[in-house]
């Protein structure tokens, strides 16, 4: 209301700053430009036939060129002030929008099938200690697919139950995120240990949930990312095993052989490499890593 307000004052000292000024009225002491100084009316008065224009005509010809009178500002200033609160609140919203593009790709990753998935990934590069092959874009874009393809019925039951709804005006938005929301608990429920998601409801300080729908969203989301990394480490392990044996294998026979100046990885990676690609590790690694979410 203030801010309308302060519109409407503006508009009002606008009005009266841009009025023309009032023609002052003949006095005996008054300076009067001689009558050849006077602009005159004569064309603009009469048409081509020498008869008077149309008074509307005139007034519109006035108007164009000249400044808003007291009369139109008035009528904006009514406008403006008539108008609805949330006219006024759309930068708000423009702000609020943009801050929630900048979230989306934190929640993306954090709620989702991502992180435990690049972990393993960029384990299994570190165990063939091929640096940076295959490049970081090709890791995070095979991590983008694969956890699209584990997410793929969580984001069905999703557009099913909430965003089709809501498309068709069926349920409210308010409704349909309650509803969207309900098979990502789902998902994030059934990869959360119960002693990561323990501690985070008692560190909340929430009350005891009796069951997974008492548990708040912001402490189910740590809950799930805490045990995410901690499954992630644990494939991380089991995958570097092998190739650790195959080091130690490299190194006592180097040393046996009393070459110690050659470094063992020289050796190792290209054994490593070969040995990744006869057993075809990475469709054994896609496929651990998809059961390891319980499948498709």
């Amino acid at each position: 209301m203030n801010t309308r307000l302060a519109l409407v004052a503006i508009f009002m000292l606008a009005a009266a700053l841009c009025a023309p000024a009032r023609a002052q009225t003949d006095s005996p002491g008054a300076l009067r430009l001689p009558d050849r100084q006077a602009p005159s009316l004569t064309a603009q008065a009469l048409d081509d036939s020498g008869r008077d224009a149309e008074p509307g005509a005139e007034g519109s010809a006035a108007t164009a060129g000249s400044m808003p009178t007291l009369t139109e500002l008035s009528e904006l200033a009514r406008r403006i002030d008539s108008e609805s609160p949330s006219t006024l609140a759309t930068p708000i919203k423009i702000v609020l929008l943009l801050t929630l593009l900048s979230v989306i790709p934190a929640v993306l990753m954090l709620t989702t099938a991502f992180t435990r998935i690049v972990i393993v990934l960029a384990f299994v590069r570190q165990a063939l200690t091929t640096r940076s092959v295959p490049p970081n874009t090709v890791l995070v874009g095979l991590a983008l697919f694969l956890s699209l393809f584990v997410m793929a019925p969580t984001l069905r039951r999703m557009n099913a139950e909430a965003l089709q709804p809501y498309l068709s005006k069926s349920i409210g938005a308010e409704e349909a995120l309650e509803k969207g929301v309900r098979p990502l608990r789902d998902f994030m429920f059934a990869q959360t240990g119960e002693g990561e998601l323990s501690l985070f409801v008692q560190m909340s300080g929430v009350e005891q949930p009796r069951t997974p729908a008492d548990v708040p969203t912001y402490v189910l989301i740590p809950a799930f990312v805490i045990s995410e990394l901690k499954t992630a480490f644990e494939l991380g392990f089991v995958l570097f095993l092998p190739f650790l044996i195959v080091d130690l294998i490299v190194a006592s026979v180097l040393m046996s052989m009393g070459m110690i100046m050659l470094p063992p990885v020289m050796i190792s990676a290209p054994l490593k490499i070969l040995l990744f690609v006869l057993v075809d590790g990475w469709s054994l690694i896609t496929q651990s890593l998809v059961f390891s979410f319980g499948g498709v």
